[in-house]
């Protein structure tokens, strides 16, 4: 038995007409044309679907089983139709999100809050496990897009830059690095280096400043929060480097001293969005990347 759509769209729609010639008018064809239809129909499942001497025209037994059938699929067949429109026209898709930068939840969370508003068909999910593989992960289709400072040059992966952040020094107010006006690699020696739970070489502090002086801090103490990180050190219990956009209340705050790092223009690095070169014009991508510009200007601007 071979049955298609059409033959599931027909029996649904001469049901719901009550006869042939409402269907076929509402299906836009000739009644002959839906009667000859309907006889192929049954000729292809061996039984009668209509009880011919019942006015209306009704359905036999076998028919409201098939009947029960395109109730069930229709529908389902319609919503892919929909769903795959929906995708070739860039309205909904898939947006995963692996970070490779711990602080940048400050900002990414009010970008997505903004964006899930302007596309809510848009799956949206971050792959935090996924963070230090990211790259590769992008380009196995896991994730569809990677925040990083570290743009490699990769076949299919477009690396989109996003802002340009400084990262600063903070200690407590009393500390004696205060009196300083900028920070050198060898002032870390001494010192208790509080940071992100996450390899030295994916923190700024290390890969700009005490990876190439070969400066090691006297101990490093990983803390997860931002908020805890600023609160340990306010105590004095040690100093950390953070990026500028979470130290919009810092600034302002008597706890704290901020300084540059290795000079007094201090130090710059450029925030990237990488994604699959086929996946970077898509409107719902592109709209991403352009809050993903904003955003983080506005914490550093306080």
């Amino acid at each position: 038995m071979y049955i298609e759509f059409r033959h599931l769209r027909t029996i649904k729609a001469i049901h719901e007409a009550g006869g042939l010639a409402r269907a076929a008018e509402t299906m836009n064809i000739t009644q002959s044309a839906l009667s000859h239809q309907v006889k192929g129909l049954e000729d292809q499942v061996g039984v009668e679907l209509f009880a011919r001497r019942s006015k209306p025209l009704k359905l036999s037994a076998a028919g409201h089983k098939l009947l029960r059938l395109a109730e069930r699929i229709l529908p389902e067949m319609e919503a892919l139709e929909e769903e795959f429109r929906s995708l070739t026209s860039g309205r909904s898709g898939r947006l995963h999100i692996a970070i490779e930068c711990h602080a940048c939840f400050e900002w990414l969370f009010p970008v997505l809050e903004k964006f899930r508003k302007a596309w809510p068909d848009v799956d949206v999910d971050i792959r935090a496990g996924l963070a230090f593989d990211a790259l590769n992960a992008l380009q196995r289709e896991e994730v569809d897009l990677v925040i990083s400072s570290d743009p490699e040059k990769l076949d299919g992966v477009d690396f989109s830059p996003l802002f340009d952040y400084s990262p600063v020094f903070v200690a407590a107010a009393g500390h004696p690095l205060a009196a300083r006006e900028w920070i050198e690699a060898e002032d870390f020696r001494d010192e208790v280096l509080i940071a992100y739970p996450v390899d030295r070489s994916r923190l700024d502090v290390f890969q700009m400043l005490l990876m190439p002086a070969k400066v090691e801090p006297r101990t490093i103490r990983r803390v997860e929060l931002t908020a805890v990180i600023l609160l340990l050190v306010a105590s004095n219990r040690g100093v950390t480097v953070l990026p500028d956009w979470v130290l919009r209340e810092v600034k302002v705050s008597s706890d704290y001293v901020t300084r540059p790092l290795l000079s007094k223009a201090g130090v710059t690095r450029r925030m990237y969005a990488a994604t699959r070169s086929d996946d970077t014009t898509k409107p719902f991508m592109s709209h991403l990347i352009r809050l993903a510009r904003a955003e983080p200007v506005k914490l550093q601007r306080g």
